[in-house]
């Protein structure tokens, strides 16, 4: 077995089990953390088939940004020690449920659609080309992409302000 695919099963496994673990925790800090280590493993995953600009966007944007925001807005409304409700018996039949024909309807696509390899030439990589497409709006521009996201961030924080204060004006009132 090559040294990929060994990285491909270890960063595979470690995605499958953090994203478990995301989700079952009762805990709102750990489940941040384990969000943060599955994003981390999964910008493994695009280093290893060599898209280094999917991977730095994914670890400054997703992993740096969104969850260090999802982190910050948890210790400033002092949610840490919340503890998460067990879902009740039937919205965890229907969950699982979901996720099984998620799951079934995603292998059955990828293990019946007709894989071709790619005829599409190489842009060379100069830095010219490179401030081409981060700067450009067309075809293979990433500038709406990050103004979007950008709002999406300005959005959230928002609201994590609007919660915050709407906790600390209940707690006032009390």
């Amino acid at each position: 077995m090559s040294f990929n695919v060994i990285m491909f099963y270890l960063f595979s496994a470690v995605i499958l089990v953090f994203s478990l673990m995301s989700i079952t925790t009762r805990r709102i800090l750990r489940a941040a953390v384990y969000l943060l280590f599955v994003l981390m493993a999964t910008a493994g995953l695009y280093f290893l088939l060599q898209y280094q600009f999917m991977a730095a966007v994914q670890l400054t944007l997703y992993a740096g940004g969104i969850v260090v925001l999802i982190i910050f807005s948890i210790l400033l409304t002092h949610h840490i020690s919340h503890l998460f409700k067990h879902p009740d018996t039937v919205k965890l039949i229907m969950g699982v449920s979901v996720a099984v024909i998620g799951s079934g309807i995603t292998i059955a696509t990828i293990l019946t659609y007709p894989f071709q390899n790619s005829t599409v030439t190489e842009i060379p990589a100069t830095m010219e080309n490179i401030g081409n497409q981060l700067l450009g709006t067309g075809k293979n521009g990433y500038v709406l992409p990050f103004e979007l996201i950008s709002i999406l961030l300005l959005a959230a924080m928002v609201a994590a302000i609007i919660v915050a204060k709407k906790e600390k004006n209940k707690n006032s009132e009390i």
